[in-house]
């Protein structure tokens, strides 16, 4: 289950996606957001649904890659369909003791269940095609006109940054240590939820001092090599628009144009 998270995780292949500037990912990340919560028609969605697999045919990320990264928070969006069908108020269709469903509410639940996975696969799309550094760039690129205003951009990117890089590390560390665990008898299965709660702890303390010794070890390595700040750095390999990029960001305006005209004319209409 651990190892089926494929957040922070990078994809390595040849691919026009994985050739765009991250600006231009970072920004169709957004508007893809932006679509999603536009409104409950399902011709949003059906055009937001061949966008998504227009990106991850592009993108040549196998799907099932993709696709296991959902079985990490299936339990998440089937409590968050559970809350909507039962709690949800409105036509009555089905009663299951005390517990009634809703019309209103299976619509609303089915709409959460997609809305939940396209964002989920549209976010990791972004982090499985872009590499920590190229994130970091576009992050404190993009978002370089806060400094005019003394936000630290570049501090906010590093850290999204190493936290991204983070992940994988921690999910292999938090694997080793559980099995580690299983190999001296501890059960992480079997048991009510409080008995599983307390099997945690043993894997969670361990867990913890590993993540703030590399935290520290990493801290140290960055004063070691007179890390200070944006302030005087220059790049290796700074960050230009190309053609693709551009006829992207028209991809991407034409895409949110069009979603923006469904909601208009077709808004409020389930179908």
């Amino acid at each position: 289950m651990l190892r089926d998270i494929t957040i922070g995780q990078y994809y390595q292949t040849d691919s026009v996606i994985h050739r765009l500037d991250p600006r231009v990912k970072l920004m169709g990340t957004l508007i893809f957001i932006i679509s999603l919560f536009l409104d409950r028609s399902i011709w949003i969605y059906l055009g937001v649904t061949i966008f998504l697999a227009a990106v991850i045919k592009l993108s040549r990320v196998p799907l099932k890659f993709i696709v296991k990264g959902l079985r990490a928070v299936v339990i998440l969006i089937v409590f968050s369909a559970i809350f909507n069908l039962f709690l949800t108020q409105g036509e009555p269709l089905i009663t299951i003791w005390k517990l009634t469903i809703t019309k209103e509410g299976a619509i609303l639940a089915a709409f959460m269940v997609v809305r939940l996975l396209y964002l989920i696969m549209g976010s990791s799309l972004m982090t499985l095609t872009t590499t920590p550094n190229n994130l970091t760039d576009g992050l404190e690129k993009g978002l370089g006109f806060l400094k005019y205003i003394k936000v630290p951009v570049h501090e906010i990117a590093m850290m999204m940054s190493i936290a991204l890089r983070f992940i994988p590390i921690l999910i292999d560390e938090t694997d080793k240590i559980m099995k580690a665990q299983m190999a001296r008898g501890a059960d992480f299965e079997n048991g009510n939820l409080i008995r599983r709660a307390k099997a945690m702890i043993p894997v969670l303390v361990p867990l913890f001092i590993s993540a703030f010794r590399r935290a520290n070890e990493l801290a140290m390595a960055m004063e070691a090599r007179c890390y200070h700040g944006s302030e005087g750095r220059t790049k290796m390999k700074p960050l230009k628009y190309k053609k693709n990029d551009r006829i992207a960001y028209g991809v991407l305006a034409a895409y949110l144009c069009a979603m923006i005209a469904l909601n208009i004319f077709l808004g409020g209409r389930i179908i």
